[in-house]
């Protein structure tokens, strides 16, 4: 979905599909490792456009929101908050409902390796409340790409009961309608 999202949208971002390939869960520390040792090590950086290449700081750009689990103690061990925000740092986004100046109080010994990124234009959308505007029934369009919609809908995400296709709510809350093959795809599993 991320790659749905970018693909039409932006001409600056891309997606690396490698921490979703692997098997088991990967630790923010070892993804952004991948990040420097790929960029880095096996690209020699990023060319600057007279040919010449240099290295890149790689670091971790989150939400308030997942910063202020940082401060939490027990959440992160002290190893991971060392090599995270020590060897990489962070660019916090600024999420509604966090108190910045309290996410990042624990924080304190990596302060010079964290940077807030205001943010001048009021935006809370978020993964978590997509997927609660979705299981409510609410519309997202606007919200989220319109591939990101017809993807959710294709694969029943999302769904209280994924089992018999797309209900009609969820279809008109989504703000896209369903073309034929999955409704008839709908009607076939659910007469089997």
């Amino acid at each position: 979905m991320c790659q749905l999202a970018v693909d039409q949208t932006s001409n600056w971002l891309m997606v690396d599909p490698w921490e979703a390939l692997q098997k088991d869960y990967s630790p923010t520390a070892k993804v952004l490792d991948h990040f420097d040792h790929e960029i880095n090590t096996v690209h020699g950086g990023i060319d600057i456009g007279d040919g010449t290449r240099r290295p890149v700081r790689i670091a971790l750009l989150a939400g308030a929101d997942l910063i202020h689990t940082m401060s939490t103690p027990g959440v992160w061990s002290e190893e991971d908050l060392d090599h995270i925000l020590g060897r990489y740092g962070t660019f916090i986004v600024e999420r509604s409902g966090t108190d910045i100046d309290e996410a990042i109080a624990g924080l304190l010994p990596w302060k010079d390796n964290i940077y807030v990124i205001q943010q001048l234009i009021q935006n809370d959308v978020s993964s978590t409340k997509i997927r609660l505007f979705l299981r409510r029934e609410m519309s997202v369009r606007y919200l989220i790409p319109g591939p990101v919609i017809d993807y959710i809908v294709e694969h029943h995400l999302y769904e209280e009961d994924s089992g018999t296709g797309v209900s009609s709510a969820v279809q008109d809350k989504l703000g896209e309608k369903v073309d034929a093959r999955y409704q008839s795809k709908a009607k076939t599993s659910a007469s089997d």
